[in-house]
């Protein structure tokens, strides 16, 4: 390049550093006057003692009058009234790349294990804009994901997003394992927000395992954090998702839970002086659900399909969250305590579950397998309370006393350790084969 052709990109290199000093701390926010900076910014905010400490990262949130409104992505301890605050005029970058492939990351994107980054990453926006509607194509495609009573019952797409729906300790975190483990995506991207510290290792050793960790990324940011690095993790992740579905993978994303997503959200509305809405919950919770779960999806280059666990409040599936997310995504799981509690594994309450994509993704003969399953599941049901007391007498009911003949092996269908493998494929013989016999019985 010639030296004159260099002056016009000079010319346009802002050469000048915006700095602003810290006014106050109010619970989880600073309040800085200046620098000029966006929503969205991130800015360096350097400990008045001078020497010590390190800068530490933060996020402008908000504006109060001409004072700019801050939240750190760590502890603030060495923060003091005088305090520089140093505008970097952009916002949050992760680097990512293949070679992340293996690692456990943070909700910034660094290393969880101390070592170094390998080389040949490049940075891209933690925040992006969903992709245009009509740029989506088409999910035509079934995907496996290694779970017998999903593959036949619940197909899902290759770019479907999905919700889990659960209390706590009913085996979320150990259906994610297993679904990373033996589904036939290309790569794992999963997001734990919000976990117990003790359980992101638990998670990466006892359910995502050897196998699964080999193809997998996670990232990680644990409940004692602060609020803002727990909504980082979830974008942090998307992210990297994103990129490597334009790339041209097929990306199996996950993230437990998007529940602690929103309450990070809530912490961080409140703080800044929204008012509580539904529940206690603010109206940028609500706003920022379908932008994060709207990422997710098929493009013309690859796809990302997801599931989304959340955590139900009491149960309750009609609680504010579960009730928001529920209409976002394309079908949902619900895992059922109950039989949780029967040491019934994994615990899929298929008549509460349903794929809404399913009747597009597979063959007549799988549907009418599926429904005449559900059938004779939901006729057992019906009729349990009578059946287990003895006020059922056979003969009464063709239908129930087939039901009644058939429900053991339905149970011994959707039961699966999670060692046991099997394909797509086989899954869906194994549906219609079961079915086959009981018309011959």
């Amino acid at each position: 390049m010639k030296a004159i052709d260099l002056v016009p990109h000079i010319a346009a290199v802002d050469s000048l550093k915006r700095y602003g000093r810290i006014q106050r701390v109010v619970g989880l926010l600073l309040e800085s006057q200046g620098p000029q900076s966006s929503i969205g910014d991130v800015c360096w905010i350097h400990p008045s003692t001078q020497g010590k400490g390190q800068p530490i990262l933060a996020e402008v949130v908000g504006f109060q009058n001409e004072n700019v409104m801050l939240m750190p992505y760590k502890s603030v301890q060495e923060i003091s009234p005088g305090s520089l605050v140093e505008a970097t005029g952009s916002a949050l970058q992760v680097r990512v790349g293949e070679g992340l492939v293996g690692r456990v990351l943070d909700a910034l994107g660094h290393p969880m294990d101390e070592k170094l980054l390998p080389k040949g990453l490049v940075g891209v926006p933690t925040d992006a804009a969903p992709p245009n509607p009509l740029t989506r194509p088409p999910i035509h495609e079934p995907i496996g994901v290694g779970v017998r009573a999903i593959d036949s019952l619940l197909t899902v797409g290759k770019g479907q997003r999905v919700g889990i729906f659960a209390g706590s300790g009913v085996g979320k975190s150990t259906l994610l394992g297993m679904i990373a483990k033996k589904t036939t995506a290309d790569i794992n991207v999963i997001a734990l927000i919000g976990e117990r510290g003790r359980e992101i290792r638990e998670f990466i050793e006892r359910d995502l395992g050897e196998e699964g960790r080999k193809r997998t990324i996670v990232v990680a940011a644990t409940s004692d954090q602060p609020a803002l690095m727990r909504i980082k993790g979830a974008y942090t992740a998307t992210s990297i998702a994103e990129y490597f579905r334009a790339k041209g993978y097929n990306v199996m994303f996950m993230m437990d839970s998007v529940t602690r997503v929103a309450m990070a959200q809530r912490e961080v509305g409140l703080a800044v002086g929204e008012p509580p809405a539904t529940k206690g919950y603010t109206p940028s919770v609500f706003a920022m659900l379908p932008k994060l779960l709207e990422r997710t999806g098929t493009s013309h280059q690859g796809s990302i399909t997801a599931f989304y666990t959340v955590l139900v409040d009491g149960d309750d599936l009609n609680e504010p969250i579960t009730d928001a997310v529920r209409g976002i995504l394309d079908g949902h799981i619900v895992l059922d305590r109950d039989l949780a509690n029967q040491g019934h594994f994994p615990a899929i309450q298929i008549l509460k579950s349903v794929s809404r994509l399913m009747p597009h993704l597979v063959s007549a003969e799988h549907v009418k397998a599926a429904n005449r399953f559900r059938e004779l599941y939901s006729t057992y049901k019906q009729s349990e309370d009578l059946i287990q007391i003895g006020a059922y007498k056979r003969g009464s009911s063709k239908d129930v006393d087939e039901a009644v003949q058939r429900y053991p092996d339905l149970i011994r269908y959707l039961k699966q350790e999670t060692f046991e493998t099997g394909s797509f494929a086989e899954h869906v013989a194994s549906i219609q084969h079961l079915l086959r016999e009981g018309e011959r019985v």
